[in-house]
C-alpha cells in the first residue's frame, strides 16, 4: 500500500528534493539495515518505535539525528515513532547545530541562556516540536525500556557497551564535525553533516513497509 507523505516546512521539503540516497554505498546500507529491521519489525506489530540517539557529548550527531529522523518519520507518515537523544555525559546542544537546522527550514526557539539551553524545534505546523538539549542517557527525560539505542559516534560506541533498557544496540557513527570548530569550514562542514545524516535516515525510513 502507497501512503501519502506529510507536509514539512517546505523549506525542509526543499532540502530533502537534493538529497541522494542513492549515493549510499552497499557497506553503509548494511550498518543501517538493523535500524531499518528493528523499525520494520515495531511497524508490521503495531508497536510504539522509541529512537535513542546517543553520542558522547550529546551536542552535535545525536541532535542532528534525533530531529532528522523524528521529520522523516513523519514525513514518510509511519506512526508511533518518538524520537530521543542522550549522551555519556551531559554538555549543550551546539549553536551552529541550531544555526545549521535553522538554514535547513526548522523553526527553532531557544527558551533559555543557561549553560545547556532547552530548544524547541518544528518541522511541521501541526506538529509538536523536538525538545533538544543536552543530557545523559539515562536521563528522565529519556525511554526506560522498549528502545533501540543507537550510537552515532565510536567514543560512545566504545565507552558505552552497554544501554540499560535498550532492546538492540546499533553503532551507526558518523565523523564529528567539532573538528572543523572555529575554522574557516566549520559552517560548510556542520552543513554536510546534517546533509549525511538526514539522507542516510531519509534511506531508513523509505525502507519501512506497512
Amino acid at each position: 500500500m502507497t501512503v501519502p507523505k506529510r507536509a514539512l516546512f517546505s523549506e525542509i521539503e526543499t532540502v530533502i528534493g537534493k538529497l541522494t540516497p542513492e549515493t549510499i554505498s552497499e557497506t553503509r546500507k548494511a550498518t543501517l539495515q538493523a535500524l531499518i529491521d528493528f523499525i520494520q519489525h515495531k511497524v508490521s506489530n503495531g508497536q510504539q518505535i522509541r529512537l535513542n540517539f546517543i553520542c558522547t557529548h550529546n551536542s552535535r550527531r545525536s541532535h542532528f539525528s534525533q530531529v532528522w529522523a523524528q521529520s522523516l518519520a513523519y514525513y514518510f507518515n509511519i506512526p508511533h515513532v518518538h524520537c530521543y537523544s542522550g549522551g555519556t555525559e551531559s554538555t549543550a546542544l551546539f549553536p551552529v547545530v541550531a544555526e545549521t537546522l535553522q538554514k535547513e527550514g526548522f523553526r527553532i526557539k531557544k527558551h533559555n541562556d543557561s549553560q545547556n539551553p532547552v530548544y524547541h524545534i518544528k518541522y511541521a505546523d501541526n506538529e509538536p516540536p523536538v525538545i533538544g538539549f543536552s543530557k545523559k542517557l539515562d536521563d528522565a527525560f529519556n525511554p526506560k525500556s522498549e528502545f533501540a539505542a543507537i550510537m552515532t559516534c565510536s567514543q560512545a560506541d566504545e565507552g558505552c557497551p552497554f544501554v540499560a533498557g535498550a532492546e538492540v544496540r546499533i553503532p551507526i557513527t558518523f565523523d564529528d564535525p567539532k573538528v572543523f570548530d572555529n575554522s574557516p569550514q566549520q559552517i560548510q562542514k556542520y552543513s554536510e553533516r546534517s546533509v549525511q545524516i538526514a539522507t542516510e535516515l531519509f534511506y531508513v525510513f523509505a525502507q519501512i513497509n506497512y
